[in-house]
């Protein structure tokens, strides 16, 4: 493994494994077993859209293991002051590993392309790969087997939505989307989707109530991302009957899980009866975006 852009790309194996260590590592976190797996090594971070949880999970993450993050924030979009493929070059020979958090995908891929060290994606307009990553790994923590299950998610086809439907292609996971006509998952990615994983079971409608009958996960994301705020009022409007409140969950079998990526925008995609109740594990699921780096930055610099 080069290289963490996009889900698809990898093997179901190798997604295993990369929970399995993962699994591991945050066991022996929890046991107050110092895995110094980064000593001397150096994580750089791209940001070009805001975050609290991608950086401070990243930068626990690294800390934790005997490494250095540098935030690499800057004024200007990567590419405009200087060529994407002279910063990779140079940042090479600084640091052990590059992760960016941006806008346009392709950014992400022309960085990772030129780069001599390995480059995580931790967001981008089309892809949230490590975050489809810790949502499985929670979803197996309180559920088991995930095999044959369903996941099912409430909302806008975006980038949480490509990301999950491709970590449950590959795991084997049941997978139901519900979305508001004109805002399904796109069918380039569908396309290129079903000739990754043939096999994979999924259910793509607009009445929420359908797919979550048979949930063992209900997931939603907030209606309006980054860069779409213009479009706020129109979207509330449109996305209401796909709130995920008490009425909705009724609908779904019993002990349904609650998750949410965070920053939820409570009273708008959730309520927060449902964000508050026992069946929430929106918590475990923001802590395990750390494990899943700890994970990630290990397999990618060969320690594990």
């Amino acid at each position: 493994m080069k290289h963490f852009i996009e889900i698809l790309d990898h093997e179901p194996a190798e997604l295993e494994h990369i929970l399995s260590v993962s699994a591991d590592l945050k066991k022996r976190l929890k046991n107050g077993i110092a895995d110094r797996l980064m000593l001397g090594k150096t994580l750089g971070m791209f940001f070009e859209k805001p975050s609290t949880r991608t950086r401070v999970s990243q930068e626990c993450a690294v800390v934790s293991m005997g490494g250095v993050a540098i935030n690499l924030e800057s004024s200007s979009r990567l590419g405009e002051r200087e060529a994407i493929r002279d910063v990779a070059r140079v940042m090479s020979r600084y640091v052990s590993l590059l992760s960016i958090r941006t806008f346009g995908h392709e950014l992400v891929k022309e960085l990772a392309r030129w780069s001599d060290v390995p480059v995580i994606n931790t967001l981008s307009d089309y892809s949230h790969p490590t975050q489809a990553m810790a949502d499985i790994q929670t979803m197996r923590e309180h559920v088991g087997d995930t095999a044959g299950k369903t996941l099912t998610y409430i909302g806008d086809g975006n980038n949480v939505a490509r990301s999950l439907f491709s970590i449950c292609a590959k795991l084997g996971v049941r997978f139901a989307c519900a979305t508001p006509e004109g805002y399904e998952l796109d069918k380039e990615f569908l396309s290129y989707a079903e000739k990754c994983c043939p096999k994979a079971e999924i259910l793509l409608t607009n009445d929420p109530a359908l797919a979550v009958k048979e949930a063992a996960v209900v997931y939603t994301d907030v209606w309006t991302s980054m860069g779409q705020e213009k479009e706020k009022s129109e979207r509330i409007k449109t996305f209401a009957p796909y709130q995920v409140n008490a009425e909705l969950m009724a609908k779904a079998p019993q002990r349904a899980l609650v998750m949410h990526c965070l920053p939820a925008h409570r009273g708008e995609e959730i309520t927060d009866e449902v964000m508050e109740s026992k069946y929430s594990v929106v918590f475990d699921e923001a802590e395990n975006r750390m494990h899943i780096y700890r994970s990630l930055f290990a397999l990618l610099l060969g320690e594990r």
